[in-house]
């Protein structure tokens, strides 16, 4: 009697779930540096405020400088977006609008107000932008061979 275990016959899982894997993280990461970048390349240096429903303008570069991405191996997924405001709501403001506190100096005296703000978005048309190109950086990603 001859018995066989075609399942073994055709692949090394454990090697092809590494491939796998490593595809997966190369693809995803390059997608969030791809967006990354479009959303970094749409806010420019200008002076005054941008118009509703346009990217926000730079003035200093901060918002600009913390838009990072990472790969989050629990959930499989990349995260993109700026980082590093501590208590501010000003990059979430910017992105869907919404009130915020100021604090500004009148007549020698700090003076808070309540503003509120169109919105400005900048992460949600960089993904837009990169959508379309997201697939082809899957394309050909699970490479190997004896």
């Amino acid at each position: 009697m001859i018995d066989m275990r075609i399942k073994h016959m055709f692949f090394d899982r454990p090697r092809v779930v590494a491939a796998v894997d490593r595809a997966k993280r190369k693809a995803l990461s390059r997608g969030g540096a791809f967006i990354r970048q479009s959303a970094k390349t749409s806010i420019r240096k200008r002076k005054g405020s941008a118009p509703p429903g346009k990217p926000p303008h730079s003035h200093e570069g901060s918002l600009r400088r913390l838009i990072l991405f990472g790969y989050d191996r629990s959930t499989d997924s990349v995260v993109v977006g700026p980082v590093g405001f501590k208590e501010s709501t000003a990059p979430n403001v910017l992105e869907f609008g919404g009130r915020t506190v100021i604090t500004r100096r009148v007549r020698g005296r700090l003076v808070r107000q309540r503003i509120k703000i169109a919105e400005r978005p900048y992460m949600g048309p960089a993904l837009a932008k990169e959508a379309p190109k997201l697939p082809k950086a899957w394309a050909n990603s699970v490479r190997g061979g004896p």
